[in-house]
């Protein structure tokens, strides 16, 4: 399967919080947190689960930084 974002990192479902539609998914990406935000359906049709090792990627319009 090829796809268009370079950023591509791998990480281990360990968190998912379903509400009416919509569900977030927290991961573990080499020792840090990230979440994504997906429909219940994309998240059944994928079959991702706590525990699931799954490739992220991130492709943004605008990547943003601030500094104190």
């Amino acid at each position: 399967m090829k796809f268009g974002a370079r950023n591509q990192l791998t990480g281990r479902v360990t968190e998912i919080k379903k509400g009416g539609v919509m569900c977030q998914v927290r991961l573990e990406v080499a020792g840090a947190v990230m979440n994504s935000v997906m429909t219940i359906e994309s998240l059944e049709d994928l079959g991702i689960k706590e525990g699931d090792n799954v490739k992220i990627m991130v492709k943004a319009v605008n990547v943003l930084l601030a500094k104190d």
